[in-house]
């Protein structure tokens, strides 16, 4: 006998029947409980099927399969992302229940499936956020290992597979990757020179050089398709978290040159008063870092806001970690406007449209703080922006954690504290 339990609590708490079916009705030790975070992978399949045998086995009583969100809850966005993740995890259940059916007749023990969407309070930026994520959910549930997916890539593009392995090392969890096969790759450059993104990018090179030069001129027309085809292939996979499609690129593009306009605008303002400032000595220059919570998502997004901050002078984005960009402001207007969040909500508007751009600022949500001078509402996190240790301890835990570890017995020297929000 197995079951199947679907919980919708993003933090992971599983159902009263879940935790019943870790032990049998003999009151049998129970087996070690497993998690397995998924994604959709070439390998998602096999893994799935190794982790339901291993479990037929007798090596594991309970298995949770979890998908991580590289996604914040309330981010524009955020409830279709949320009902993919959902889609993926009735398909990983489903592959289970389908693999248990088939074993059922092998085992006399209880097996019990588990489902849920957890990490969503908060973005995850590194190997190390997603193995805290882990490691909670895993000390909540009692799991004491975690099977990985060899082609498990929770954050895109970017393949965190061995150095998300050698951190979840560094926690109490027994760690393995699935021994499935993995599906034999084509060369890298082919594979980022074909598709959608690659006829995007393409495109949006051969319109920008021909902005800067003649599109009348032949010789023009040369370089700028060879210039082209060589950015396309460089980029198109780096440049593009997702393909484009119909209607949301073209809607964005349209956007965006709305946005353009309104950008030079602010930068002209700007200028004039910072050079205004900068002449008159009786006008004050109050130089101060500043923390800023946004919600415009990640990736391409964020890159946007951040470089239109910095492009518009008298203020600097020196970081941006987690949902925070950390912004260096010349002058009180300056970080005043960044406050009042008018370029956070003109990139919200190109990227989700006009209900997204109504959402509110960071002055009016109070996901904002000065971090220098008379003013200061924070410490300034220096570790935390540069990712060293912060002050009170050399593994990153707040001062009052780093006493309460230095006070604590000697197996507890190599803990981690959670310190990322």
């Amino acid at each position: 006998m197995w079951w199947v339990t679907d919980t919708d609590d993003a933090n992971g708490a599983v159902t009263d029947d879940a935790g019943a079916a870790e032990t049998d009705a003999a009151g049998a030790e129970r087996r070690p409980t497993v998690v397995v975070p998924v994604e959709p992978s070439p390998t998602l399949r096999a893994t799935v099927a190794h982790v339901v045998e291993a479990a037929v086995d007798g090596e594991f009583s309970v298995v949770h399969f979890v998908e991580i969100a590289s996604w914040r809850d309330g981010d524009p966005g955020s409830g279709d992302r949320t009902a993919e993740a959902r889609r993926v995890l009735e398909r990983v259940v489903a592959w289970a229940e389908a693999d248990l059916d088939d074993a059922d007749g092998d085992t006399g023990d209880g097996v019990t499936v588990v489902s849920t969407l957890i990490g969503a309070d908060e973005y995850l930026f590194g190997p190390d956020d997603y193995v805290d994520v882990i490691a909670e959910y895993a000390e909540d549930q009692g799991a004491d290992t975690v099977v990985l997916d060899p082609e498990y890539t929770p954050v895109g593009n970017t393949a965190l597979l061995q150095p998300l392995e050698f951190a979840l090392s560094n926690t109490p969890l027994a760690v393995r990757t699935a021994p499935v096969g993995r599906p034999t790759r084509r060369e890298r450059l082919r594979s980022e020179a074909t598709g959608v993104r690659f006829a995007a990018m393409f495109g949006l090179s051969l319109a920008f050089y021909f902005v800067l030069g003649d599109p009348l001129y032949w010789f023009d027309w040369v370089t700028g398709v060879a210039t082209a085809v060589i950015v396309s292939i460089t980029l198109s996979q780096i440049s593009f978290d997702a393909d484009p499609g119909v209607p949301r690129t073209p809607q964005r593009l349209v956007r965006g040159a709305i946005y353009v306009p309104v950008l030079l605008y602010e930068i002209v303002v700007a200028n004039l008063v910072v050079a205004r400032v900068i002449l008159d000595p009786r006008l004050p220059i109050d130089p101060t870092l500043n923390r800023v919570r946004v919600i415009v998502g990640s990736g391409l997004p964020l890159m946007t806001l951040a470089n239109s901050i910095t492009l518009t002078p008298g203020t600097l984005t020196v970081r941006a970690r987690d949902s925070n960009l950390y912004v260096h402001s010349l002058v009180p207007w300056a970080r005043e406007g960044l406050f009042d969040g008018s370029l956070e909500r003109w990139t919200r508007f190109v990227y989700y449209g006009r209900s997204a751009a109504r959402l509110p600022t960071p002055r009016e949500r109070e996901d904002y703080a000065v971090l220098q001078g008379p003013d200061a509402t924070e410490e300034l996190p220096i570790a935390a922006a540069d990712g060293g240790a912060t002050p009170g301890d050399e593994t990153g835990a707040p001062p009052d954690e780093a006493a309460a570890t230095a006070d604590g017995d000697e197996t507890n020297a190599g803990d981690e504290g959670v310190t990322d929000e």
